[in-house]
């Protein structure tokens, strides 16, 4: 490891996590240099939604090549764009009654995110934007403005203007309603609340902590920014894609947002971010918003395969059983340790497993990595262990994986109570 300590960035994350020279991938297992295999229960923070070296998706990239198709061609129109596009409204966009017009941006979701709350403040007028509690939308300037967390807000380096923050759905406790708090607010001309352009929002907070907004609650939301026109903003770059269950996250809420922000999974693998807009909000100006790799060839080979898993139900079902068995292992091992005094929450395939104790989750994570598994955290404090494994992950795998967490609580526990006995005996 010592070359990328000599040559790398201290900013470098999630290598310290994972401190191996990782070699080889397929499906939901992970290979290190000596031949050790890990399963992997963080996809890439849902970037590999479809696995590791996806079989079909990598036939489709090495014809693509073998046949010098286009690398990169800036927004030119290109074989492999058409394709994407096609299938994209063919299989996502039609069958749901989605008018939705794609915007490619930048490689990455941040890029999304910049251009949806840029394009909400042109259209609107209005420069204030809506975000919520324990937000994470990404670290450019912008979409740094409308994430929650402290550690990336630094008064260096971040503009605080023009955003404000009101509490995500069960922020509070149970009786405080967020969205009558909203409506005050809007209706009071003294609230100090400027009009917004936009409110953007995930419907399960990822980074934040697995935290999952209520249907009643989305379409509250919805039916708010509706009446005060106010541009309302899905943000599903970490669970669109099918992490739900559903392609897009809100769609069993039953609403159809202004704008979507779609990246990660999307490019199956390779960097690729799109907004959806609506179709009367689709006012830019030729060249208005740019970028050297808004849309990627490759990425587009990539999705359009990947995109095939959704001609059926078959991977959706698939997704809310195994989320179905994720769900009731988790609340076993909470009632097995009573003492970390969990707390169990997801939807789909993304789920956390809170632990009270600050810093306990962070021994599970890094005991988990012995053991073989890859899990990283969320929350403000690090106190989620965040499950996000593939989503063709195998019933057997997951079980395995699980298994494996439930070791790592017991001998961190059994550890600290040997510990403990043999410090009372002296």
């Amino acid at each position: 490891m010592r070359i990328f300590e000599q040559l790398e960035s201290k900013v470098r994350g999630y290598v310290r996590s994972f401190p191996v020279i990782f070699e080889s991938s397929k499906g939901a297992t992970m290979t290190d240099e000596t031949g050790r295999e890990y399963i992997d229960f963080f996809a890439g923070a849902g970037t590999l939604n479809y696995g590791h070296n996806n079989q079909a998706i990598n036939d489709a990239l090495m014809a693509y090549l073998q046949k010098d198709g286009v690398v990169h061609g800036l927004d030119m129109a290109t074989t492999a764009k058409k394709e994407f596009l096609t299938k994209f409204s063919e299989t996502i966009l039609e069958p749901r009654n989605m008018e939705y017009k794609v915007q490619f941006t930048g490689p990455t979701g941040t890029n999304s995110v910049e251009s949806a709350i840029k394009l909400a403040r042109m259209i609107k007028g209005r420069s204030n934007i809506v975000a919520f509690t324990n937000a994470y939308h990404g670290l450019t300037m912008g979409s740094l403005a409308i994430t929650g967390n402290t550690f990336y807000r630094d008064e260096a380096h971040i503009s605080r203007s023009n955003v404000s923050f009101l509490p995500f759905d069960g922020y509070m406790d149970d009786q405080f309603d967020s969205l009558a708090y909203f409506r005050k607010l809007l209706e009071d001309g003294s609230s100090g609340l400027d009009l917004p352009s936009a409110v953007i929002v995930e419907t399960i907070q990822a980074e934040g902590g697995i935290n999952v907004a209520s249907v009643e609650w989305l379409r509250g939301l919805a039916q708010l920014c509706y009446e005060f026109d106010i541009l309302l903003i899905i943000d599903d770059i970490q669970v669109g894609n099918g992490r739900s269950g559903d392609f897009f996250s809100f769609e069993e809420a039953g609403i159809k947002p202004d704008m979507v922000t779609l990246s990660k999974s999307i490019g199956a693998g390779l960097p690729l971010a799109l907004l959806l807009i609506r179709s009367d909000l689709d006012q830019w100006k030729p060249g208005e918003h740019t970028g050297t790799f808004r849309g990627n060839n490759l990425a587009f080979v990539a999705s359009t395969e990947a995109l095939a898993y959704w001609d059926t139900l078959e991977l959706s079902n698939a997704v809310r059983h195994k989320s179905d068995i994720l769900k009731a292992e988790l609340e076993k091992i909470a009632e097995k340790y009573p003492s970390l005094h969990a707390d169990v929450r997801g939807r789909g395939l993304i789920y956390g497993l809170e632990v009270k104790e600050l810093g306990l989750s962070s021994q599970i994570s890094e005991r988990c990595f012995e053991n073989g598994l890859i899990i990283e955290l969320a929350g403000a404090d690090d106190q989620v262990i965040k499950f996000l494994p593939p989503l063709i992950i195998d019933e057997e795998k997951l079980l395995k994986g699980i298994a494996i967490v439930d070791q790592s609580i017991g001998e961190i526990l059994e550890e600290r109570k040997e510990r403990m006995s043999g410090e009372m005996s002296l």
